[in-house]
């Protein structure tokens, strides 16, 4: 068979794929093709298009250098100016923005006395994002307007798409919200429904999502963040997963679901690191966001430095970790040189103030607090989502608190939490509930106090949020015990007990430091895990915890997980520590935070005997458990301390 027939029969097959959007496919064909005999400027197209959406940037790179060079050579202008453009997207992603510029003004000077052409539209797109970053709207809502008229005019779907998503999206940062999420809402049917391109796919979902994010709206922003990776998955398109999982990881931070989130947004950084600067550096920066909240500074600063030099400013998160460190003159120094600038729309503005109420009422600048929180409180009143006004009411409420009025203070607080548990937002409404318990107590209601300490301590300690746990446990230790706070009650719970096995030789296998990063992984995978399955924990005692689950269903599913995921991760990475499970369902004395009685006692022997990797279950719990499940035969086993035997079952979860 001839070279040439071999080649064709290649570039055949990498046609095929494309259809079937099978991009690295495609560029594995189309690569090993050009390696035979050169491709064609329009094959190098395809060679282009599959290198970028299969992660082989530098080779996307090149391949629209050919192209360009091709064009010109004959003369075709049109391939040439559409060359140059992609061109300068492929050079602004690596932030090299000279070289960028460079081709976007050749592609400009291609086509000054070009017939109007898609390209045309393209450029007006670019001069789209050139205004909204200059702060001009109107001459950006005119690019956006030109951008959709070339687009219908030549019947080209992406430009229509792009330009209506562009009118939406500069409508909502001039506060027109209704008009504008209309205005993206129906550019989004033209993605869901498959009408366009990959590339432009990609680029509306992903700024779908950034837009609802910006306006804090997080209910959209989730379910379109699912959608975007479902296509992500059947497209196997490599850059958009990088930036999907950006904003899933933000989604997941917010529920709580911190140790995912973390693992999302590094696997983020990482694929995007050689194609996206800007994007690598906002997944660098939520790292940190997510290692401030628990308590890990050292960490988190690392990550925000990192994120800092992919070119992502590190505010809001750098002057709350100088705050939380207690160096608060640095932190407002941060805060308000990062409000300063007069090219922040009102949507940065309102990622930045609250944030800026909390520093400047540690600084005791109750002035500067009161215009920060009403400033948040119109931005709010103009957007309208429910976390705006959950920060708005907060940042009143601190505002109240500090000014000597305790009673709008519990009022403001109070409604935060709510909008807060709204949003479902757990560690935002156990901080809401700190400043209320605060509140509380300033007005003298300390039983009031107790319990808002008390509720806020046990989201945190579900949570993983270390320095916020101790200081609401501070907080606790100092309100004036009343009957209240110290009553007993009789509670029904399905306890669990879980427990890294042979610990001790793991410690003397990999050493100190290694063993203290791989038991924060192991806290931070299991507490996300607690908090997914609505468990209290009650204790968390060396490499264990004590869980309390209302009922034995979420009980069972929430150590069938653990036990998956530790399985799941053994075998990505090579290693996870074996843990056993116990549980054990039963009325206890609750007091506080803490239950005990003969069921607490029972459940933790169940645990003790259970063997590396295994859930044992008292076989009364289980048939409290509605689905069914795979479990061995019952056998009757003595606790010790216990006088009466249990029937205990394994429970089969792989």
């Amino acid at each position: 068979m001839s070279k040439d027939r071999v080649t064709d029969e290649s570039i055949q097959q990498a046609r095929d794929a494309v259809d079937r959007h099978a991009w690295r496919e495609a560029y594995d064909l189309l690569a090993t093709a050009d390696k035979r005999s050169a491709l064609q400027a329009e094959e190098l197209e395809l060679l282009a298009e599959s290198a970028s959406l299969s992660g082989h940037w530098d080779d996307c790179i090149e391949a629209w250098e050919r192209v360009y060079a091709s064009g010109a050579e004959s003369s075709d202008n049109q391939r040439t100016a559409r060359a140059a453009i992609r061109l300068f997207f492929s050079h602004y992603g690596k932030q090299a923005t000279a070289v960028a510029m460079g081709w976007l003004h050749r592609a400009t000077r291609i086509l000054e006395d070009q017939p109007e052409s898609p390209e045309h539209g393209y450029l007006s797109w670019i001069s789209t994002n050139v205004a909204v970053g200059a702060g001009d709207l109107d001459a950006a809502l005119g690019h956006a307007e030109r951008t959709l008229e070339i687009g219908t005019r030549l019947n080209d779907l992406d430009l229509q798409a792009i330009g209506l998503f562009d009118q939406g999206n500069v409508l909502v940062t001039k506060g027109r919200v209704e008009e504008g999420m209309a205005l993206l809402d129906e550019a989004m049917v033209a993605v869901v429904s498959g009408e366009l391109g990959p590339f432009m796919t990609g680029t509306i979902y992903c700024s779908m999502i950034t837009t609802c994010e910006r306006l804090a709206d997080y209910r959209r922003a989730g379910e379109w963040t699912d959608a975007a990776e479902k296509w992500c998955g059947r497209q196997a398109i490599a850059g958009f997963p990088g930036l999907c999982r950006v904003h899933r990881a933000e989604i997941m931070r917010l529920r709580g679901a911190w140790a995912k989130a973390e693992e999302e947004a590094l696997l983020a950084s990482d694929e995007l690191r050689t194609f996206d600067f800007e994007v690598a550096g906002e997944a660098l920066y939520e790292v940190g966001e997510i290692r401030l909240r628990m308590g890990d500074l050292v960490s988190a600063e690392e990550a925000f430095r990192q994120g800092h030099e992919l070119g992502r400013e590190p505010q809001p998160g750098l002057s709350l970790l100088r705050l939380a460190e207690g160096n608060v003159d640095a932190a407002a120094t941060m805060i308000k040189g990062a409000l300063a600038p007069n090219s922040l729309d009102r949507l940065a503005r309102a990622r930045l103030l609250p944030a800026a109420v909390e520093i400047v009422l540690a600084a005791g600048d109750v002035e500067t607090a009161r215009t920060a929180a009403e400033e948040l409180a119109e931005i709010a009143e103009v957007y309208g989502t429910a976390a705006f006004k959950a920060d708005a009411a907060c940042a009143r409420g601190s505002v109240e608190l500090a000014e000597g009025d305790p009673t709008a203070a519990c009022e403001s607080l109070r409604n935060s939490w709510r909008l807060w548990q709204e949003v479902d937002a757990p560690y935002e409404a156990a901080r809401a509930r700190v400043l209320l318990g605060q509140a509380h107590r300033a007005g003298g209601d300390e039983e009031s106090a107790a319990l808002e300490f008390h509720a806020a301590s046990s989201a945190f300690n579900r949570l993983g949020a270390a320095l916020d746990a101790r200081q609401s446990a501070e907080l606790l230790s100092t309100v004036a015990n009343t009957a209240g706070a110290d009553a007993t009650q009789r509670a029904t719970r399905t306890f669990m007990f879980t427990d890294i096995c042979k610990s001790t030789n793991l410690v003397e296998a990999i050493g100190d430091d290694a063993w203290e990063d791989l038991l924060r992984w192991h806290d931070q995978t299991l507490r996300a895990l607690f908090v997914e399955h609505s468990g209290e924990e009650v204790k968390h005692q060396g490499d264990g915890f004590f869980v309390a689950f209302s009922d034995a269903s979420a009980a069972v599913e929430c150590a069938v997980a653990i036990q998956r995921t530790l399985a799941d991760h053994r075998r990505a990475q090579g290693f996870s520590p074996q843990v056993r499970i116990g549980l054990h369902g039963a009325e206890a004395t609750r007091r506080r935070r803490d239950y005990g009685g003969k069921g607490v006692h029972q459940a933790a022997r169940i645990g003790a005997l259970a063997e590396a990797g295994e859930i044992l279950c008292s076989q009364e719990t289980l048939a409290a458990f509605t689905d069914a499940i795979p479990v061995s035969e019952p056998r009757v086993v003595s606790l010790k301390g216990i006088s009466e035997p249990v029937a205990v079952l394994s429970i089969d979860w792989r």
